[in-house]
């Protein structure tokens, strides 16, 4: 029964929040704050599943006026337990399969996300060329998920080099973000789903680097989030 009424109340949630998200959206086009806005929406979604979810910011990272944010990507949840450190100016990059997502990819499109074909490796290249620029142009930094797809389970999967190469390209630091293993944690029939943690990581420097440093710096960025999400599995199983 439990199951039932959560997916009912999820379905009527997922409407409700593209048709006013898409509404505001639309009267907000300026603003560069419509991904902040709609994060402050879905991180209140958590408790609907039975789950909650504390956030932690570093101090250097509420300072960064500009950054390249990458974070690890598990499973649909994400969308309610990152979203709890989602910042100010920031727009996510996501594959172009989202915009055929019933409801959610006219939402994800209209509020200012940027899509690329990750499938077509020159087209993602280009694509990534066009990001900079948008940054550079507009001041917004950008949010990326370096393993490409869920990871579903399947531990972590092998880093894409994209979001390091926009952040080289653009002079901004890179912004490790992690939450941590919730890997089959939520059942909707079960009450108490416990509780998940989501860090952001102080900002790793990009100043002097090159398009050979690229490699360097997404493995030292990768083994930063490791470690981060080992210390938060290990805060959440000591404190049963």
């Amino acid at each position: 029964m439990l199951l039932l009424i959560r997916m009912a109340l999820l379905l009527v949630l997922v409407v409700l929040v593209t048709l006013l998200g898409i509404v505001f959206c639309l009267l907000t086009l300026k603003s560069k704050n419509r991904v902040y806005h709609l994060g402050r929406v879905f991180a209140q979604v958590g408790p609907l599943f039975g789950l909650t979810v504390e956030g932690r910011v570093s101090e250097a990272a509420k300072t960064v006026p500009q950054a390249v944010y990458v974070a690890n990507h598990q499973n649909n949840f994400d969308l309610f337990t990152l979203a709890v450190v989602v910042p100010k100016g920031v727009v996510t990059v996501g594959k172009t399969s989202l915009r055929w997502i019933p409801f959610f990819g006219l939402l994800y499109w209209v509020s200012g996300n940027i899509l690329i074909n990750r499938n077509d490796r020159k087209k993602a290249i280009a694509t990534i060329d066009q990001v900079v620029s948008s940054m550079k142009r507009t001041g917004l930094s950008i949010w990326m998920f370096p393993e490409g797809t869920r990871s579903r389970g399947r531990g972590w999967l092998p880093f894409k080099r994209g979001a390091f190469h926009a952040a080289v390209q653009a002079g901004v630091p890179v912004i490790p973000v992690v939450c941590s293993s919730t890997h089959n944690q939520v059942k909707l029939n079960r009450w108490n789903n416990g509780k998940a943690k989501v860090v952001m990581l102080d900002p790793i420097s990009t100043e002097g680097l090159h398009e050979t440093d690229v490699i360097t710096l997404m493995q030292q960025c990768e083994e930063q989030m490791h470690q981060a999400q080992q210390r938060l599995d290990a805060e959440l199983a000591a404190k049963g």
